[in-house]
């Protein structure tokens, strides 16, 4: 069997540029975030229950959801988020665990799922391991700014919303910090990559 590996951390910690990497080496990944978008596409019913609870005013004028309404009500409103998980969570975990299924057992050892907020969600139990990309606070917060064109007090309410950065390292099998330069990252990703090939291995 493969060796089902979650790859998560807090917002703008680095974790796309991490799987970037890890699929340069081989490994097969797949972004939650995708599957999420996916879920609440034109005619799903996902999107179809983001509007029994939201109203039609989180959609575009195209009739799509406009996600940047839709983030500005959740990332308020601790009950909001709650409800939005509920309508798209369930269908991503669908859909990473058929995407798990699908791959040839024979061609790969490890593959990575990108799942940003699987502490918040429970979903830890459903991998073999987890890696967390981190950095500091501070760091988050300066990226956050740089990146999405947030204030400092739109950046610091977004890491709010999530699981400290701290906890999830805690909790984490693997961390990869980011904090420093692209090949110190790369390195880490290769030792990484390194054990988990040397544990799925070990298992069989």
């Amino acid at each position: 069997m493969i060796r089902r590996v979650a790859l998560t951390g807090g917002i703008a910690t680095g974790k796309s540029y991490v799987r970037a990497q890890f699929e340069k080496r081989g490994v097969p990944t797949i972004d939650a975030d995708t599957l999420a978008r996916d879920a609440v596409a034109v005619g799903t019913p996902g999107l179809a229950a983001v509007i029994g609870r939201f109203g039609r005013d989180v959609l575009a004028p195209s009739g799509t959801l406009d996600r940047h309404k839709l983030a500005s009500i959740v990332f308020m409103d601790p009950e909001a988020r709650r409800d939005l998980e509920a309508i798209v969570h369930p269908a991503v975990r669908q859909a990473t665990s058929g995407w798990f299924d699908a791959l040839d057992p024979a061609r790969y050892s490890v593959a990575i799922a990108d799942i940003p907020l699987l502490y918040e969600v429970g979903r830890e139990r459903d991998f073999d391991a987890v890696i967390v990309t981190a950095v500091d606070p501070e760091t988050q917060v300066r990226r956050v700014i740089e990146r999405d064109g947030a204030s400092d007090a739109e950046a610091r309410q977004r890491l709010a919303a999530q699981l400290p950065i701290a906890d999830k390292v805690r909790r984490a099998d693997f961390v990869i910090h980011t904090d420093g330069t692209f090949e110190q990252t790369d390195e880490q990703v290769r030792r990484v990559l390194e054990q988990l090939q040397a544990d799925a291995a070990r298992r069989y």
